[in-house]
């Protein structure tokens, strides 16, 4: 348990700790109700931050995550949400554990080999995204998706995340961060209907925090492991 403790710096401590104690301030201020939200939050907020050190453990709890929003995400008929976090974030999910079990740094299985990908691939991803966002604005349109325009702006956000994810490539909590700000917009409308789904808004706020810093290690961690790397070639 110590070594499990210790394996966290004060930093990261300090913000899951601080991440949780807001998302469950906000549920018992707002809710009260939904523990699904509360639980799928938790859940969350504790897989950033093993994801934010590259540990496949965050995988594992993302997995559950997207399960679980895409429970809340349909009683809402959130349906672009639904189909993202079931049909595209927990299979890709899976295939990113996969991924990452394969590539330990160094042996370190708690730890992945970051990747950086080229300007060819990033022309593909770029061409990838447009038809996945082209073809799901036609498919939430025709299901009645509420708040139809930024419910197809998160699939492309989150399409390329979880790409990156996969790839083992920094950006990918960039993209993250950037679908957590589509992701409290098309929240705090739904909040206009039922106050209680405040308590998703503050979720992603929080999830917003936790991404930015899971893309701010992952550069640095990315530095080390360069650095390590050129030292074992000399």
């Amino acid at each position: 348990m110590k070594k499990f403790i210790n394996y966290f710096s004060k930093t990261e401590k300090l913000l899951w700790l601080f991440s949780s104690l807001i998302i469950i301030a906000s549920f018992i201020i707002f809710d009260r109700k939904n523990y699904l939200t509360l639980s799928s939050s938790l859940v969350g907020v504790s897989s950033l931050i093993f994801v934010a050190k590259g540990n496949p453990i965050g995988q594992v709890m993302m997995i559950f995550f997207s399960l679980i929003y895409g429970i809340i995400s349909y009683n809402y008929s959130y349906y672009g949400e639904m189909i993202t976090y079931l049909g595209m974030s927990m299979p890709m999910a899976i295939f990113s554990l996969v991924s990452w079990l394969r590539n330990p740094f160094n042996g370190n299985k708690a730890e992945v080999t970051i990747n950086r990908i080229s300007k060819k691939e990033c022309c593909f991803l770029f061409l990838l995204a447009s038809a996945v966002t082209a073809a799901f604005y036609f498919i939430l349109r025709f299901f009645n998706t509420a708040n139809l325009i930024p419910s197809t702006v998160s699939i492309t956000t989150s399409f390329v995340a979880v790409y990156l994810t996969l790839r083992r490539n920094p950006y990918y909590a960039f993209w993250y961060a950037l679908n957590d700000v589509v992701l409290i917009v098309l929240w705090v409308l739904a909040t206009f209907d039922n106050i209680s789904y405040i308590s998703v808004v503050v979720c992603f706020v929080v999830f917003l925090a936790n991404d930015l810093y899971g893309f701010y290690n992952w550069l640095k961690m990315e530095k080390r492991q360069k650095k390590l790397q050129t030292d074992q070639f000399e």
